[in-house]
């Protein structure tokens, strides 16, 4: 864990996963892509905007509140990366998942944050929105939603 601390790793939780093994050939095959609504894509993607926010200069507690929202979420944390910026007191990180990732950056000299979303398979990314607003205690927030990977209907 020393290692990881010297590159400024936050999370105490990183995994190797290129070590585990496959449980069975059918786990390995599936893709995680959603059917929803007529429709069959690879993920959702929300971009958040916290306005008027609080608690934007510290990467520790930005970690554990991430980490926490991921797991709301339904999501597998594989491991995190943040970075303290200064003067101003800035960060921007990233948590990787197995669903794929959430990443953030502060400006607290403008009590804002953008926070990115993206997740596959079961997971719902709007149930991490609640965990990071008791952190932050935005004004305003701001959500935009896409559908990521759609596939197209190849009869048509």
């Amino acid at each position: 864990m020393n290692a990881l601390a010297q590159l400024g790793m936050v999370s105490g939780l990183p995994r190797d996963i290129q070590n585990v093994e496959a449980h069975s050939v059918e786990e390995e095959r599936k893709d995680y892509f959603i059917e929803r609504d007529g429709m069959r894509y690879a993920g959702n993607h929300l971009l958040i905007d916290f306005w008027d926010a609080q608690n934007l200069d510290d990467p520790k507690r930005i970690d554990e509140t991430l980490c926490e929202a991921a797991i709301a979420a339904g999501a597998t944390i594989l491991h995190s990366h943040f970075h303290h910026f200064t003067p101003n007191g800035g960060v921007s990180g990233v948590i990787v998942l197995a669903e794929s990732h959430i990443s953030i950056h502060t400006w607290p000299e403008r009590n804002f944050a953008a926070v990115d979303v993206f997740m596959c398979g079961a997971c719902d990314p709007n149930l991490s929105i609640p965990v990071m607003q008791r952190l932050f205690q935005a004004g305003r927030v701001e959500v935009d939603a896409m559908r990521r990977g759609r596939v197209q209907d190849r009869a048509a």
